[in-house]
């Protein structure tokens, strides 16, 4: 959410067996490694530079206001855009996308006091994310999520930032991964089951909304592995769940504000929105600190080596929190849990949703990638539905195929940050070097990046075998291109691209579990697509056009599939017409769980290419 949470740096994942006598100088080794790793990514800087007070902030839109309005000069490498607000609303990554095909990589836009530059260079984002990440902040992002969030690890300051992430990392560890994973499945069979059960009710094949299914899993999955709470969404609604969803509709909301209102406290008791809102966060709040209080009430102090060493297979609760609790010497109070827990609660929720949903969506218009990946899960996993650490590493295809679908739909579609100190970019792709001031506000543009012309072969098309071949340009001044070999982990991530691909941010405040997130899509991606033929109901251009964006890209009316048994063999073959035809104006059996807002046609870039790879 807002910044994609699930990340995870510095450590690996061991193969099924486990740990063995030697995990205890293995995590050191690891954990001085990951030190390193990040003191590098922490720039030159040994002091970070602290906010903005009111009279520098003053400064700041003085200068903008005089800049822009009274004298009209631009940016001497960063040319301002012209337009009006109402058009980004809500609109956010295809207008930039348009503006960014015309101005190029590094650009300004304007409005009122405020002015932002926007990135699509993947040269110099790596710059602010990770060479020179102490001169940056949030920004806007803490001011929208620190209501919701609290001091959770995105809208932290970088003091409780360091803190929480020195505790939380370590929480992402093998063992814990390793026990995760049939987590992931247990409640990817429990989806199945229902959807069986439709599927019987309906005599062979039911409409279902796939995007409303992949959030109750999801759901189900962080509650479980997070705070070991099982929401049970997938088979049942209760108050909670409505007011996690309703939480989520809130954060969506106020991704899409640039101006925070809800900080005006009067209004959160007179604006009915806001008044809601309060209240589910009391519901949530309330059931966090229940959870939070039964941990700590049966504490076992352990140090790191020993809670690594842990049988996760058999304790009764393996959850983070567990963890995080019995962490020796973390003295984190129940606000900061409860914070740190929301946090994962939200952006681990639904971002891993909208990728299963992207991905689905990209993969039943290719048929010919549909049969590879099947027999690709047929070879490895076989009919298990509770696959092991072993297989899942064999899978090849799969890993790629969600990994292009987050190039195409990110999640999320942008990063914000602000300078708190002058610092001038590397020239990358654009015409020279640009030199921002303290205070300026900054979008990296991930949605511009993963579908650059300069940064991508064939950019718009659908090719997770893209994973699978070097790229480079040399117009873009100091990028390495995409180079697989530097692929060292489950999938590809940012090193592999030097930053033209942020499926989970880079740098020093990359989030803090893309491992646990893409372990828990494979698993279910695999699944699903083995045990069920599915088509895809609604036309694709009508999907692309009606696109939803805030911190999260989804489609309008969730993602409608009939869904049937898979058919093996002869059985298989099947008229797609003959399945779709009767269902032209079926209701999906569950309701997206989102409230959205239609982007309108013109803000769309150009619909992927379903041409074979």
């Amino acid at each position: 959410m807002g910044e994609s949470m699930m990340a995870f740096t510095g450590v690996g994942v061991v193969s099924s067996n486990g740990f063995d006598s030697r995990a205890a100088s293995c995590t050191r080794r690891r954990a001085s490694r990951t030190t390193v790793r990040m003191a590098e990514e922490l720039g030159d800087s040994t002091d970070k530079p602290g906010p903005l007070s009111t009279m520098e902030w003053a400064k700041v839109w003085f200068d903008n206001i005089r800049q822009t309005y009274v004298l009209k000069t631009e940016d001497e490498y960063a040319p301002q855009a012209s337009g009006d607000i109402a058009e980004l609303q809500g609109a956010f990554p295809f207008t930039l996308y348009k503006y960014f095909a015309k101005l190029g990589a590094v650009y300004t836009l304007a409005f009122g006091p405020k002015k932002f530059y926007v990135v699509s260079d993947p040269v110099v984002a790596k710059h602010i994310l990770r060479r020179k990440s102490l001169l940056y902040d949030k920004g806007m992002l803490a001011d929208i999520l620190e209501g919701i969030m609290g001091k959770g690890l995105i809208p932290a300051d970088f003091e409780t930032w360091k803190k929480r992430r020195r505790a939380i990392v370590p929480g992402f560890h093998e063992a814990f991964l390793n026990r995760m994973i049939r987590t992931f499945s247990d409640c990817t069979t429990r989806m199945k089951s229902r959807i069986n059960g439709e599927i019987d009710r309906g005599k062979g094949g039911v409409v279902l909304d796939l995007e409303a299914e992949y959030c109750s899993l999801a759901l189900d999955i962080i509650g479980i592995a997070v705070f070991n709470y099982d929401f049970n969404s997938v088979t049942s609604m209760n108050p909670i769940i409505k007011a996690v969803y309703r939480m989520l509709q809130e954060a969506e909301w106020r991704s899409k504000f640039l101006i925070p209102i809800w900080n005006v406290e009067p209004l959160n008791w007179v604006v009915p929105r806001l008044r809601a809102f309060r209240e589910d966060q009391k519901l949530l709040n309330d059931t966090l600190d229940g959870l939070i209080e039964q941990a700590v009430s049966s504490k076992s102090s352990e140090d790191l080596e020993q809670l690594v060493q842990r049988d996760y297979d058999n304790v009764n609760d393996p959850s983070l929190l567990r963890y995080l609790v019995d962490l020796r010497g973390e003295e984190a109070t129940c606000t900061q849990l409860r914070d740190d827990l929301m946090t994962m609660l939200i952006a681990g929720h639904e971002t891993t949703a909208s990728l299963l949903t992207w991905a689905t969506y990209l993969i039943l218009q290719r048929p010919d990638l549909l049969e590879r990946v099947r027999e690709e899960v047929d070879e490895v996993l076989g009919d298990s539905d509770a696959p092991t650490w072993a297989q899942l590493k064999q899978l090849e295809l799969v890993p790629r195929i969600l990994a292009e679908a987050l190039r195409l739909y990110p999640q999320p579609p942008l990063l914000i940050r602000r300078a708190l100190a002058e610092d001038t970019w590397p020239q990358g792709g654009g015409s020279g070097r640009v030199s921002v001031k303290r205070g300026s506000d900054i979008f990296i543009s991930v949605w511009n990046l993963h579908r650059s012309p300069d940064l991508w072969e064939n950019p718009l098309e659908f090719d997770p075998d893209r994973w699978t071949r070097p790229y480079s340009n040399p117009a873009v001044k100091g990028w390495s291109g995409l180079d697989p070999a530097r692929a060292n982990g489950l999938f590809p991530n940012e090193v592999a691209a030097d930053f033209a691909f942020l499926p989970f941010g880079g740098g020093s405040r990359k989030c803090v579990g893309d491992q646990f997130a893409m372990l828990e899509s494979i698993v279910a991606f695999a699944v699903a697509m083995r045990d069920f033929d599915m088509v895809l109901l609604d036309d694709p251009e009508q999907i692309e056009r009606e696109l939803v964006t805030g911190a999260t890209i989804h489609t309008k009316d969730g993602l409608r599939v009939r869904v049937s048994p898979r058919r093996k063999g002869d059985d298989r073959a099947h008229d797609k017409t003959d399945l779709s035809h009767d269902d032209t104006d079926s209701k999906p059996k569950q309701r997206s769980a989102l409230e959205n807002t239609v982007m309108e046609p013109s803000t769309l870039a150009s619909v992927p290419s379903n041409s074979s790879s």
